[in-house]
């Protein structure tokens, strides 16, 4: 009989039940101040820490440690070291200390820098993270201790999305508190960002996604007629899970249950093939890190069921994506959710100013949210209606959107000073937690107790949409707790709140939207609105450098200028990067693959053709003339689109980074999209015999 998910809950993780058991007292709690903030981690009790973890992970069948932080890939990464050493006289030791636990130097010149460093500035640093707690990765023969961490250059600038994240914590954790003690919580000790990912994905074959180029490389079908039947019948969405998916999703969950992750819900997604994981909220950073070592573990286990996992946002086209969406709130040290409704008066007016803080920043600063979910993959998904259109917009349901526009109308500041708490709420409906539904048109939206964040991709980490969103919430908290502040004096906290509340419906009006966000109305109303519209990956990286979003993210100190220029640098390279790869699979399965099937068929069609004609006579071969038109025109056109995607390609060595991203975008996609619909063509065309790669039917069947 296997082991009960909460018997091996955490076993792999150096949780504070472990540290509890191996640490002296003292040290455990200078680490839990370390970890809350409190003061720095010293050196001898770094040593103690590590000696400690180092015997636990070796319990737990680890031969190596490593430093594994998070570089601008969306992936991860880490170098291992072997505990493992040998003393002058060749005897063996186990060594791990302190200055190994809080400091790595890997070779890190290749990974991305956005230019803030040359390439033979090879030296970056790795610093622990003591706030994610360490965890072991077992494998078939033997484990790896994982110390979560930053990732900085050697003149400290920050090269990883680890570091900017934390700074964003701190901002809205640090301006959480100081609304709160305005309210009258004067024994609030901190307050925490909570984070949930969703996580999509799609499972198929790993025998056929190995014979298809473009999911070895690109993780998507750049060619591939869809099948007759896809997700019309809308039978696939919470379908019975496939015995062979639901093989992989039980030992998923069985790993994650012993790396302290717990997996809420599993589920077939609407498009064939594609299924979700939900994880239990829990801190924002330690979230960002366990979705991270979600989607790795998936790929490992994946593989041992033969399958393919693609998280690439849309690897097939006409059917649903995939994204990741982000639930996001706030709790406090007593262990409340501050999104959530209460029954008190009171604290609903400090719900609706936490609300008014998000949403004063998205009205202001919402570009950046559009900036934080830009990569190649999801320019793809957005907009379609599996994901919200490119328009940042916010959703609060009937029963708010009712209670700003009645504190927008000013009723609250006709009614006197004290009387609001006692009688102002009883006129406007009770906030309640399912009082909101869900509208999945929107890019963000309230769902009862927490906000969601729909349009990140599923192949992004969490960390870049987390910290704009952070950023701007404390933005926002901060123009609102100011306004407390310069009330208070005069009088009480509610009506000072419902004023601050007031200003910000009025302000934020432009981003609140409770229609379908579809629509070409809506589109046309938000233009006029002023609200920031971009299709492309590269129109909405370059919002990351308008002035005022520069100035939000410097003030804030989550990045300096010069790191918010090498933010964007490093995505744009990955666009750009990303279409070249793209453009060369698709040529090379057009020349190895296509053409030839094509050439193949004409051949076919040729002969059958001539053999009607000296049977039944000119007339009677009309219709196979036509067929074989087709062939040969979708061959020349074929010919056509490789050449000019060529030159294209040629053309690109001397432009600068910007230049190159522009100029994919407005020629290299649309020929990439017309060489696609011949392919597609060509593929309806050529017989099974021929085609070179498996095609959608063949895909979309794990079993």
């Amino acid at each position: 009989m296997k082991e009960r998910p909460s018997e091996i809950f955490g076993l792999n993780v150096f949780n504070d039940r472990a540290m509890k058991e191996r640490l002296p007292k003292q040290v455990y709690q200078k680490l839990q101040e370390a970890v809350s903030g409190g003061e720095k981690l010293d050196f001898t009790v770094a040593e103690i820490v590590a000696t400690a973890m180092k015997e636990w992970a070796i319990s737990r069948g680890a031969s190596h440690y490593t430093h594994w932080f998070h570089p601008r890939t969306d992936l991860t990464a880490e170098k291992h070291n072997a505990f493992l050493s040998v003393d002058e006289l060749g005897l063996p030791l186990d060594t791990f200390g302190g200055a190994d636990l809080i400091q790595g130097e890997p070779d890190a010149s290749s990974l991305p820098s956005g230019g803030m460093r040359s390439t033979f500035e090879a030296r970056g640093f790795t610093a622990w993270d003591p706030t994610s707690p360490a965890f072991v990765v077992s494998g078939d023969h033997g484990g790896t201790l994982c110390i979560p961490s930053v990732f900085i250059s050697g003149d400290g600038t920050p090269l990883d999305m680890k570091t900017p994240l934390l700074k964003a914590l701190a901002r809205i954790e640090a301006v959480t508190v100081r609304v709160l003690k305005l309210f009258g919580n004067r024994n609030v000790r901190w307050v925490r960002a909570t984070m949930g990912a969703e996580q999509e994905f799609f499972l198929v074959d790993e025998e056929k996604a190995s014979l298809r180029p473009d999911l070895q490389y690109c993780g998507k079908t750049i060619m591939g007629a869809p099948t007759p039947k896809g997700q019309q019948m809308e039978d696939h969405y919470f379908g019975s899970i496939p015995p062979r998916v639901m093989a992989f999703m039980q030992e998923v969950g069985c790993r994650m249950s012993t790396l302290g992750i717990v997996i809420k819900t599993r589920h077939n997604e609407v498009a064939p093939c594609q299924f979700e994981f939900a994880p239990q909220y829990t801190e924002a950073n330690l979230a960002v890190d366990q979705n991270q070592i979600l989607m790795e573990q998936m790929r490992l286990v994946a593989s041992r069921h033969g399958l393919r996992l693609l998280l690439h946002e849309k690897p097939f086209a006409q059917i649903n994506g995939s994204g990741k969406h982000l639930n996001f709130s706030l709790m406090d040290s007593d262990g409340r959710n501050l999104l959530k409704p209460s029954s008190s008066q009171r604290r609903n007016v400090q719900f609706l100013t936490l609300v008014s803080g998000l949403l004063l920043g998205i009205s202001r600063y919402g570009g950046l949210l559009r900036a934080s979910i830009a990569n190649p993959g999801n320019m793809q998904r957005l907009g379609g209606n599996e994901a919200p259109p490119v328009i940042m917009s916010v959703f609060l349901g009937d029963v708010l959107t009712h209670i700003f526009d009645r504190i927008e109308e000013g009723l609250p500041e006709n009614l006197p000073s004290k009387a609001f708490l006692n009688l102002g709420l009883n006129r406007l409906p009770d906030i309640l937690m399912d009082n909101t539904d869900r509208n999945r048109t929107a890019p963000i939206a309230f769902t009862g107790n927490k906000f969601e964040f729909r349009a990140p991709g599923a192949s992004q980490s969490p960390a870049g949409p987390m910290t704009m969103i952070l950023s701007i919430w404390a933005w926002g908290l901060e123009r609102m707790a100011k306004m407390l502040e310069s009330r208070i004096g005069e009088t009480d906290v509610a009506d000072a709140a419902l004023d601050s509340i007031r200003n910000a419906a009025l302000e934020s009006g432009n981003i609140r939207f409770e229609g379908n966000c579809y629509t070409r109305e809506w589109h046309e109303e938000a233009k006029r609105r002023g609200l920031p519209v971009a299709h492309s990956t590269s129109e909405a990286l370059a919002l990351f450098l308008i002035p005022e979003n520069r100035e939000l993210l410097s003030g804030l100190d989550v990045f300096t200028d010069r790191e918010i220029r090498g933010y964007y640098e490093t995505r744009l390279e990955q666009y750009v990067k990303t279409l070249e790869i793209e453009m060369n699979v698709m040529e090379d399965m057009i020349r190895t693959g296509v053409l030839p099937a094509v050439t193949k068929q004409i051949h076919l069609e040729a002969s059958t053709l001539d053999l009607i004609a000296g049977r039944h006579g000119e007339g009677k071969a009309s219709l196979w003339e036509e067929q074989v038109d087709q062939l040969v025109g979708i061959k020349e056109g074929l010919l056509e689109g490789v050449n000019r995607m060529t030159s294209l390609k040629d053309s690109l060595a001397s432009l600068s980074q910007d230049e190159k991203a522009r100029t994919l975008t407005e020629r290299g996609v649309p020929i990439l999209e017309g060489l696609r619909g011949m392919c597609d063509a060509a593929e309806r065309m050529t017989s099974g015999e021929f085609w070179p790669y498996p095609r959608y039917n063949e895909l979309l069947l794990p079993g």
